[in-house]
């Protein structure tokens, strides 16, 4: 997930029968040279690969405390953090498996004014891994607001989500953990749990809201704009 500041412009692992015998060869790929066109991904796959678009695989039980697994969680955080987005979940890496990171730190509340950050509940949120998470709703109130999204670089758009969540799951080192979350946090969450389940924030925004974040930009240069997807 990205945020949108209010002032700014191994694809699927095979079926479950199959599962151990392909996660343990993905395993051993993580370890070899790998053409730059296989998964795991330095970059973000885009809206219309398939990867996007079918429910993730959960990590074998017993490969939660693996030293892959947590090759994983650190490869997500790593292109999290070079994207400079706020959550990432592993199908967005071309990886068809139940995880995900979040992250907000505290230094994005200069991004927003004091009366936005306070309207959308937002707080600094610590790096926070999530294996084979479970979500469950704790207050079925929605509030929208606009979010944008690695995986649809270059739009934004207004989306519900529920104002409070409990996530249970694991961390990088197999770990049971749970959180409870409200506001923006909850809404990353809500945003990267979409994304194992095959799920983008465009099935269930406000179609009207849709915009382009830089327009502006393209009318300014007379549609001389280049939108790269590469970390910035």
């Amino acid at each position: 997930m990205v945020t949108v500041p209010i002032k700014s412009c191994i694809r699927t692992l095979s079926t479950t029968s199959r599962m151990d015998k392909s996660f343990a060869k993905w395993y051993r790929s993580l370890w070899q040279p790998k053409a730059h066109d296989e998964p795991p991904y330095d970059h973000i796959v885009q809206l219309g690969d398939p990867v996007l678009r079918v429910p993730a695989n959960a990590i074998p039980e017993k490969e939660l405390q693996s030293a892959e697994v947590q090759y994983l969680a650190r490869h997500l955080t790593k292109v999290m953090r070079a994207y400079r987005c706020v959550g990432l979940a592993a199908p967005q890496l071309g990886l068809s498996l139940r995880a995900f990171v979040m992250e907000f730190k505290d230094e994005l509340r200069d991004q927003y004014t004091k009366a936005d950050y306070k309207l959308r509940e937002m707080e600094p949120l610590p790096l926070t891994i999530l294996l084979n998470p479970e979500l469950k709703v704790l207050n079925y109130e929605k509030v929208i607001h606009t979010e944008a999204c690695e995986s649809v670089r270059g739009y934004r758009a207004d989306v519900p989500r529920y104002r409070e969540i409990l996530l249970q799951g694991f961390d990088a080192t197999g770990n049971r953990q749970e959180l409870r979350l409200s506001g923006w946090n909850a809404r990353i969450a809500q945003h990267e749990m979409d994304h194992l389940n095959g799920i983008v924030y465009t099935d269930i925004m406000n179609r009207k809201s849709l915009t382009c974040t830089c327009w502006q930009a393209v009318n300014a240069k007379s549609g001389r704009i280049q939108l790269s997807f590469a970390s910035k």
